[in-house]
């Protein structure tokens, strides 16, 4: 079965990350939020009066109490000393729930809740670096040249959705993640040399993990299966594969085996026609140098 979907955030591009539809917190924060509000409230703290005690400005607390911010790991321990052990045990158990796909439109949800529990996840793309290897800095530079332009709170929810989301990566040590980039992507200086400069260490820094492998498309590759586009194919913990391809403010998520047996054999082709991690390494280290 092949869904196809409209209108919202995508992962990677110029448009990804807002398209039409507004991004929709999800139950799970906007839970967590309501539980605090009353936690505060019962203690009689102001959100002014409670903001300075976890060391957070009071607009970042009513955004996490709005389902609007995914909490930090530090506000439980923060909570804790200011609103006691019982009340943090309770934020505790909110907290166990929380999904992290706030600032992320509604039609992406479904892939990002196969992201957050997938075995393995591989991903190809020649249109701009994938969400989940992208450093602040770039992230930044993609949402501020996206058309038509987002209100300024809707810019911070995608900032902030996508930053989340790469949590994962570190989370799930047991994921395999890999990744295939085209070299063109890199030699773009999108945002400006500090951009890239940020991404670059990034990518070498977030390439050491030992369950993540990137690897870069050479500029120039007679051999080459990925003519067809981007693609993004997960196993599920079940064994099922799917895939997942967006352009343009639409996405299609692919459950027909068939069809996802194809875009492995893709991937596959592409790993073997790509530079090795090795070699991606001894490249990101030489453009990195030439900065």
């Amino acid at each position: 079965m092949t869904k196809a979907k409209a209108n919202g955030d995508g992962e990677a591009g110029t448009n990804s990350g807002g398209g039409g539809g507004e991004p929709e917190p999800s139950d799970s924060l906007r839970t967590f939020g309501a539980v605090l509000k009353a936690l505060r409230e019962e203690a009689r703290y102001t959100q002014e009066q409670f903001a300075p005690l976890v060391r957070y400005s009071a607009a970042y607390i009513a955004k996490i109490e709005q389902g609007k911010r995914f909490p930090p790991t530090e506000l439980l321990d923060r909570c804790e000393e200011v609103l006691g052990p019982a009340a943090a045990r309770v934020l505790t158990a909110a907290a166990r729930s929380l999904t992290r796909r706030a600032g992320l439109a509604s039609w992406f949800l479904e892939w990002a809740a196969i992201e957050e529990k997938a075995t393995s996840l591989c991903t190809y793309e020649c249109r701009a670096v994938p969400g989940l290897l992208q450093p602040e800095p770039y992230v930044r530079a993609l949402f501020e040249r996206r058309l038509p332009p987002l209100t300024e709170d809707q810019f911070e929810q995608r900032v902030e959705g996508r930053l989340d989301r790469q949590r994962l990566l570190v989370e799930r040590p047991g994921t395999a993640f890999a990744f295939i980039i085209e070299q063109a992507l890199l030699d773009r200086g999108l945002g400006g040399r500090e951009v890239t400069r940020a991404l670059l260490d990034h990518l070498l820094d977030t390439g050491r993990l030992r369950n993540v492998e990137i690897q870069v498309m050479p500029r120039t590759q007679e051999e080459h299966a990925g003519s067809t586009g981007p693609l993004s194919v997960a196993e599920r913990q079940d064994g099922r594969w799917v895939g997942y391809v967006e352009a343009h403010d639409h996405s299609i998520l692919i459950t027909d085996p068939k069809a996802v047996s194809a875009m492995q054999q893709r991937y596959g082709k592409m790993r073997s026609q790509a530079l090795s991690h090795q070699a991606t390494v001894g490249l990101l280290e030489q453009m990195r140098g030439a900065l």
